[in-house]
């Protein structure tokens, strides 16, 4: 059996030495292909399972198993013509040497240059993410959050095309036909781009949405005219909870119309209906006394930040005239101030005399010649 199979003498010490060395290689190989396994599994499963479960253990201890053998028995033949032995069968020496200079060393600078190009992308999705979480105000939160969304799906969208790559190239190297491979996914990919476009359509939108800073988590923000707080911004939906405590959640396809209402700044509108009787002026003066003393008033001197802008009389109504004036302030803090303002409005407006209009129906009685009558005459 043993003279079918190899021609010559060999020291059997370095036959044994041979076997221990090819062994060791093989189980190095085993352990790494496991590590880059569970790393996939990992990506792809998450936490839904634990480490220690039959359902991932078994592929793991596969791929190992798998991984030793082959290298094993890829190494075995030139390792013992190595001793002396000349093997009739398996992969000979001079091919194994052949086959490392024309396609292993470029293989492994593939190898090589692919985890590198992972790794500098991971570091400057760090340094992204650093450069925006400079800051403890609420902005720089916002901002970190935004970075980590972005950097995550960037740093994933990379990784698996460098490996795909990747792998393509492993395999032609090894003389496998990657045609059928190729033709799998292409065919693979047209169905998922129609069975999933709306899928890949609200990620896409939800890229660009947060690509963009249209909108952050807390802003107020009316979605399709729904209006309520943002409470969650994610790559497929956008979650909104209105003044009912009803959460909306939109996916980011879907959404036709956006209007951010505390984007940067926020205005507090007030149309101010004032009586026929009253000087706009003098009830412009009033106005924006009062916004002077909140201004000077600690307690919402930072949320306001200009003084009161009087726009002027804006229409005229059946009993009042429309005074429209704004009062601009910080993000989400227009309506604590425009309270505020009210109460002090109505308490100037008492001090000052200024007549709060109301419904009033004014009528005219004449006589059949069409001359006016007087109503104390008609009284009496």
């Amino acid at each position: 059996m043993w003279k079918r199979v190899f021609d010559g003498q060999a020291d059997w010490k370095y036959v044994l030495a041979a076997l221990a060395v090819v062994s060791v290689i093989a189980w190095v190989g085993a352990r790494l292909a496991r590590r880059a396994t569970a790393a996939a599994m990992s990506g792809v499963i998450g936490g839904a399972l634990v480490s220690q479960s039959p359902l991932v253990r078994g592929p793991l201890r596969l791929v190992s198993s798998a991984a030793f053998l082959l290298i094993f028995a890829v190494l075995l033949f030139p390792a013992l013509e190595l001793t002396g032995l000349e093997p009739r069968t398996g992969l000979h020496l001079r091919e194994l040497s052949t086959w490392s200079y024309e396609k292993g060393l470029p293989l492994l600078a593939t190898i090589v240059i692919c985890y590198a190009l992972v790794r500098i992308t991971g570091l400057l999705v760090t340094r992204f993410e650093h450069e925006l979480n400079r800051g403890t105000s609420l902005d720089a939160l916002e901002r970190a959050k935004r970075a980590r969304t972005l950097g995550s799906v960037i740093n994933k969208v990379v990784t698996i095309a460098l490996t795909s790559v990747t792998l393509l190239m492993v395999l032609t190297a090894f003389g496998l036909n990657i045609a059928p491979v190729l033709t799998g996914a292409g065919i693979l990919g047209l169905a998922v781009g129609f069975g999933a476009q709306t899928l890949v359509r609200d990620i896409i939108s939800g890229f660009f949405l947060i690509l963009e800073d249209q909108v952050r988590v807390g802003d107020a923000a009316a979605i399709n005219g729904v209006a309520g707080t943002v409470e969650a911004l994610n790559l497929r939906t956008i979650v909104l909870r209105d003044g009912e405590g009803t959460v909306h959640v939109f996916p980011n396809g879907a959404i036709q119309t956006l209007a951010n209402r505390s984007k940067d700044f926020s205005y507090y509108v007030i149309d101010l209906g004032i009586s026929y009787r009253e000087n706009p002026d003098r009830v412009s003066a009033v106005l924006r006394e009062i916004g002077a003393e909140m201004q000077a008033d600690p307690a919402y001197a930072p949320w306001i930040l200009e003084p009161v802008e009087v726009l002027g009389v804006d229409a005229f109504g059946d009993w009042s005239m429309v005074l429209k004036m704004r009062i601009k302030t910080v993000p989400l803090k227009q309506w604590e101030v425009g309270r505020e303002f009210r109460k002090r409005l109505r308490r100037r407006f008492d001090q000052e005399g200024i007549q709060i209009p109301f419904p009033e129906r004014v009528v005219t009685v004449r006589d059949d010649d069409g001359d006016k009558l007087d109503p104390e005459a008609l009284g009496g």
